[in-house]
């Protein structure tokens, strides 16, 4: 009971402002002008679940990335890892043994110490089957990115010594930790509270939740036992307002601070508000329409290029992204290394589509679904107006399409088993390598269910390029590997890939300290609000 009292008080503490990144200060409300506060951010919709050990979705990594950390981070607004609840680590034996020093003193939002047990449980629950916590899965993440194929051992050595052992060499794997299924949890509560974890997140991360109220909003409240400095605000409220127009009216009428994902057609009008910051990046993401080959008649590539030229993706950008896209040829965007800009993309030709289908058996088309997604990303602003231009043109050359919907998460499970024929989904990066677009998204491995490749198309040829890429740590091979693997995929087509887009992120002018990531988190800790 005393327990309860004193955690009890120390999160009242922390809500007024009179306890500051889990320590006493004094100083902290008083003489820190930055110091306190609610945030409420206005997104499109809500998490699935808050273990970031089973999710894969953006909605659901913004408060993840509040609640939990890694052994490595991000710097801010960068793809290079630093140290997070790892201070340091050694890389020895031709590079598969990692070694990772504890920072001391580190404990989750529970008052349990975070140590080496922790660090071996959060990774073990998610490949060994005796794991207390293994059958909490699917384990998304681990089994889009081969972790299995990687992983050979997570030992403790001492309480705050972690050593991980790999089976081959993995040239990502520092950027791959700063994902968020390498997050490290509480083991008291995964524990405590077994499959309902999901919706009961402990994390050593600045915020932890405080309430959740599904479908409307998640509030998260100042962790009073966080290690780290420069948290000012006292709570952040994730505010689900599904239409973009809707939320760039609530950050006029002042019942949001911060929008994300606003519509490109308020674009000017948010740039013409002298009350309002619009920031902006180059999105590392690509929008695309995936062609499931496991089902007819897509297994049949003269299908898949016929619709690849039915397409005309300058009408999509026009009518969807407005100057916030451009159309894409390839998997990975034209910001990052590797991309391959010899691709020479699919023209808009219906006659060539036609001809395609005929040839492929199918002269007067045939009737198909067409998945369009529920909610707005920054890959897809506008996934329904997509799908319903994209029906339009396939009609063109005989191919009718139904267009079909669900709840997110929903939607995410059903196309994860391969349910689709044709989905719209699309992808922000990660860890800033090409490895998490072309391996997470398209090698045979990533096909099994739940699959993040939801085209389930196996190339030999492709995976064995882009598994030789993510073993070498020469970059100019790894470049070489990663373009060849581009000109299979664009012969092979198993999607259309639609547009890239430019990311945004709407705010009022006394919200400070943003920093807008190029892998489009939303890193809300790092504010404060102005006076």
């Amino acid at each position: 009971m005393k327990k309860a009292l004193l955690m009890l008080l120390a999160v009242l503490l922390c809500s007024t402002g009179l306890f500051a990144n889990g320590k006493s200060d004094d100083s902290s409300s008083a003489a820190d002008s930055k110091s306190g506060g609610v945030l409420v951010f206005g997104r499109s919709n809500d998490a699935v679940s808050l273990d970031p050990g089973c999710e894969d979705d953006g909605e659901s990594f913004y408060p993840i990335r509040h609640i939990y950390q890694g052994l490595v981070s991000f710097k801010a607004g960068t793809t290079e890892p630093e140290p997070c609840l790892a201070e340091s680590w050694d890389v020895t034996e031709g590079g598969l043994v990692y070694t990772f020093h504890l920072r001391e003193g580190v404990k989750f939002s529970d008052g349990t110490d975070m140590n080496a047990d922790a660090v071996v449980f959060s990774f073990e629950r998610q490949f060994k089957e005796d794991n207390p916590a293994f059958s909490q899965g699917p384990w998304k993440y681990w089994g889009y990115m081969d972790m299995d194929n990687i992983i050979d051992s997570v030992v403790a050595v001492d309480d705050l010594t972690v050593k991980m052992t790999l089976k081959k060499v993995e040239a990502p794997l520092l950027n791959n930790l700063c994902m968020e299924f390498a997050s490290i949890v509480s083991p008291a509560a995964s524990d405590k509270y077994g499959d309902d974890f999901r919706n009961n997140p402990v994390g050593t991360g600045p915020f932890m939740l405080a309430s959740w109220t599904k479908g409307d909003s998640i509030v998260v409240e100042r962790n009073p036992y966080y290690w780290g400095e420069g948290i000012h605000l006292d709570r952040i409220i994730f505010k689900v307002i599904p239409d973009a127009t809707a939320r760039w009216l609530a950050l006029q009428k002042g019942e949001v601070d911060v929008i994300d994902l606003p519509s490109p057609e308020d674009l000017d009008a948010i740039r013409a508000n002298a009350d309002v910051d619009l920031v902006s990046g180059a999105g590392l993401n690509v929008g695309y329409l995936a062609l499931n080959t496991a089902k007819k008649p897509f297994d049949n590539k003269l299908v898949r290029q016929a619709i690849n030229y039915a397409i005309n993706k300058e009408d999509i950008i026009k009518g969807v992204y407005g100057d916030s896209g451009q159309a894409a040829k390839n998997p990975i965007p034209p910001t990052m290394w590797g991309y391959n800009d010899d691709i020479v993309p699919y023209e808009y030709n219906p006659a060539k589509a036609k001809e395609l289908l005929a040839e492929a058996g199918y002269p007067n088309g045939f009737d198909t679904e067409l998945w369009a997604m529920p909610v707005v990303r920054s890959y897809n602003p506008n996934a329904k107006k997509m799908a319903e231009i994209m029906q339009a043109q396939l009609k063109e050359v005989g191919i009718n399409c139904d267009i079909v919907s669900y709840e997110w998460g929903t939607y995410l499970d059903k196309t994860d088993v391969g349910e689709h024929e044709m989905a719209l989904l699309g992808w922000g990066g990660d860890n800033g390598d090409p490895d998490n677009f072309l391996w997470v998204l398209l090698s045979e491995p990533a096909a099994t269910p739940p699959a993040g490749n939801i085209a389930f198309w196996k190339n030999a040829e492709f995976t064995a390029l882009c598994k030789e890429a993510k073993e070498t740590a020469d970059m100019a091979k790894r470049t070489e590997l990663y373009k060849q693997a581009q000109v299979i995929f664009h012969e092979e087509c198993p999607w259309v890939p639609v547009a890239h887009s430019t990311d945004y992120v709407a705010m009022k002018k006394n919200v400070k300290g943003f920093v807008m990531s190029p892998l489009a988190r939303r890193e809300l800790y790092r504010c404060y609000l102005e006076d």
